[in-house]
């Protein structure tokens, strides 16, 4: 039987940035970008979706006068992805 997927990491950038984060203790927006082939305002926009479903953390501060948006895996984040890939394996089962 298959499990179904999380459509909130299912899709393809939200599921790319999770898996980019899962690898780095922090992330700043321009990794991302260059990392997801992303535009900017579409990046935002899911990062948004995954911090208000609890999966990510982003702070914002200033480095000098540059505005700088960081990002980070939360538990409630590494759980839905560890859940994620388990509901995934069952689609490779026979």
């Amino acid at each position: 039987m298959f499990k179904e997927l999380n459509p909130l990491i299912h899709s393809q950038l939200r599921l790319a940035i999770m898996t980019l984060l899962l690898s780095v203790k922090e992330a700043d927006f321009t990794y991302l970008k260059e990392k997801t082939n992303a535009t900017s305002g579409n990046l935002s926009v899911q990062l948004d979706k995954l911090s208000s479903a609890g999966y990510i953390q982003m702070t914002k501060d200033f480095i000098g006068k540059k505005p700088r948006t960081s990002c980070r895996i939360t538990e409630a984040g590494k759980r839905a992805m560890e859940e994620y890939i388990e509901s995934l394996k069952t689609y490779f089962e026979l």
